[in-house]
């Protein structure tokens, strides 16, 4: 096939050839068009034959779903069997721009879009060049990245010519994409907004508009044996150059002593790093997580142009827009780890379940413990900044009269309803997550295993640092008996701090292991089954 190439850096400089574009897109052909994100191979997605070429284009499995992009928000109607407020209140803040919404289909959307599932995925890319092709083409385009399958995503117009040139009709110069990793996606035909691959849309972004959002397990892990891809980049190893990866677990020392063990291997590190090692390739700074979804692409290609054959790769921090970073990384690299740091095992779960009895377990098998009720209460010890803002919040009279805290008054206070509750953990967090963050990932980088006592773990985002996650429960009257003992509450106050907490079925749907803690002999019994899975 003979590849036709246009300049589409400036679309309104060179309408004839946006029209041009726009005319094979409805003839059935598929043109590469600049996103924002990354390039991408667009059909017409009414057009199964024609999302056919796409797969035939990439060599791509035909069960793995592809992202509709429209021009205007209306059209989201056209595809979706249901649009709820939710997705009106995203399209709103983050269109157009790079998010995908995934939503009922209508049955105008072809199995070979859909990838045989009962959804579609929609985003609304801010590119000009590529809203003005979606505006001259006049349907909605399916458009998965536009790389052979497998390799990594292109985000220059020369990575695409170099997988794409005579297998598809055309290529559009957009210029270098913005940012460099593809679109944030969320599924709102589940229960709970559920993201299933990270981009620059971050889960704190989503959760300002949508308030709970859970993260897939599929993020950081492979798919488990069955389970159905339920998004692109879910289900195959993505994203991956020739050469084999392998990403180096620990901190800059760790990482620099697999180096010195393979003197031959290239170096896929930070940009402060490069003058440490012979063959190396940077993918942005490590305090820059944007920098790196910038870089990261483009890093994995040049891997190729250099012949590396071995590369071991620095783990980036999975935080903000950084879990995106991870995702890409872990399944270029096949999800192919050294682990030269300490593992981290997070535990939480409801009032009186028994976490500090757990933690107690981990802690006597070697585990260093971090507590975070008890950096609560190192940071609103007397005269602390954080203990001032809860008495101006709360009322002075949750000071005693030497000036320390009155827990028993704050808690009456704070877990009265769930908006006092916020206003408690809106203090309070910022200051003991920073905490916690710095004396797990020091402990950790030392090679010590760490078991984190957060009873917050996954509304702080905190889960993402954990290797595992346990939540330990209890029947209600056990719970209910324990703090009366421990705190000395009425079973009124008792009942509200229970009822200002989430549900059961919430923590187990984001735990790694769920512990049942009714008795002390179950309980022993649950955690060496923990230990012995972990230390496999």
């Amino acid at each position: 096939m003979n590849t036709e190439f246009f300049d589409l850096r400036d679309p309104q400089q060179n309408p004839a050839a946006v029209q041009r574009v726009g005319a094979l897109l409805r003839a059935g052909e598929v043109v590469a068009i600049p996103t924002e994100t990354v390039y991408g191979l667009a059909a017409n997605a009414y057009d199964a034959a024609a999302v056919e070429k796409i797969f035939a284009a990439k060599g791509r499995p035909q069960d793995n779903p592809l992202i509709v992009h429209i021009a205007y928000v209306q059209e989201l109607f056209d595809l979706a069997a249901v649009v709820p407020t939710a997705a009106l209140r995203l399209a709103e803040r983050f269109w157009p721009g790079p998010l995908t919404i995934i939503l009922p289909k209508k049955d105008c959307i072809p199995d070979a879009v859909s990838g045989g599932l009962d959804t579609v995925a929609v985003r609304m890319p801010s590119h000009k060049a590529a809203s003005a092709v979606i505006r001259a083409a006049g349907v909605p385009l399916a458009a998965p990245s536009a790389n052979i399958s497998g390799f990594p995503s292109p985000t220059e117009m020369r990575h695409v010519a170099d997988d794409m040139d005579g297998r598809i009709a055309a290529v559009c110069d957009g210029g270098s994409c913005e940012f460099g990793v593809e679109s944030t996606v969320l599924t709102l035909a589940t229960p709970v907004p559920r993201l299933l691959r990270p981009g620059a849309v971050t889960k704190e972004q989503l959760e300002s508009v949508l308030g709970e959002v859970l993260v897939d397990n599929a993020v950081l892990h492979p798919l488990t044996a069955g389970q159905t891809a339920a998004s692109p980049g879910m289900k195959y190893r993505h994203y991956a150059p020739k050469a084999e990866i392998t990403v180096v677990r620990g901190d800059a020392k760790a990482f620099a002593a697999v180096m010195n063990e393979h003197p031959d291997a290239f170096a896929l590190c930070f940009e402060e790093d490069k003058h440490l090692y012979k063959n190396c390739v940077t993918f942005g700074s490590e305090s820059d997580p944007f920098s790196q979804t910038h870089r990261l692409f483009d890093a994995l290609r040049e891997l190729d142009e250099q012949g590396a054959e071995t590369v071991f790769a620095r783990d980036p921090s999975p935080e903000g827009v950084g879990l995106a970073v991870c995702n890409r990384l872990y399944r270029a690299a096949g999800f192919r780890f050294i682990n030269r740091r300490g593992t981290i095992v997070g535990i939480t779960g409801t009032t009186g379940a028994g976490k500090s009895t757990l933690t107690k377990l981990f802690a006597d098998r070697g585990f260093f413990p971090v507590d975070a009720d008890k950096i609560a209460r190192e940071i609103t010890e007397k005269g602390s900044p954080v203990l001032q803002e809860l008495a101006d919040t709360f009322g002075a009279e949750i000071l005693l009269p030497d000036g320390t805290l009155n827990r028993k008054e704050l808690a009456a206070r704070a877990f009265a309803d769930s908006e006092q509750t916020k206003k408690l953990n809106d203090i309070t967090h910022p200051a003991i997550l920073q905490k916690i963050r710095l004396l797990a990932n020091e402990k950790s980088s030392d090679g010590v295993h760490v078991v984190m006592d957060v009873p917050l773990l996954f509304e702080c985002g905190m889960d993402v640092l954990c290797d595992y996650t346990v939540h330990i429960t209890a029947d209600h009257d056990t719970r209910l008996k324990r703090l009366r003992k421990r705190d000395g509450l009425s079973d009124e106050a008792i009942e509200k701090r229970m009822a200002a907490q989430h549900t059961e079925e919430y923590f187990t749907a984001r735990s790694t292991f769920v512990v049942v803690n009714n008795d002390a002999s179950d309980l022993n019994e649950q955690f060496e089954e923990i230990l012995h899975s972990i230390s496999q």
